[in-house]
């Protein structure tokens, strides 16, 4: 198994095989956008104000654990409400 380590990241990433290293190895900002069904633009706006949890590899890539996405997707959806609005 091969360990990807950065020092300005607070987690470690283990290589898995099989299907178990999807929901382990980390997400890019165009993975992370599809994953949560907004644009790569929004994710960027969210890094920005701090909104979205993420990892700066190398000081400037930025990249998503899908277990830390996972709960902001569910809190996100909540949030939205499914497609309601407030129009009065």
């Amino acid at each position: 198994m091969k360990m990807v380590e950065n020092a300005h990241a607070t987690h470690s990433v283990q290589a898995m095989s099989g299907s178990e290293s999807e929901s382990h190895l980390p997400l890019n900002v165009k993975d992370a956008a599809r994953f949560l069904g907004v644009s790569p633009q929004t994710v960027y706006l969210w890094v920005e104000r701090k909104q979205i949890p993420h990892l700066r590899v190398m000081g400037r890539s930025i990249r998503f654990l899908k277990s830390d996405l996972e709960p902001f997707r569910a809190t996100f959806k909540q949030e939205v409400g499914y497609g309601t609005t407030d129009k009065a």
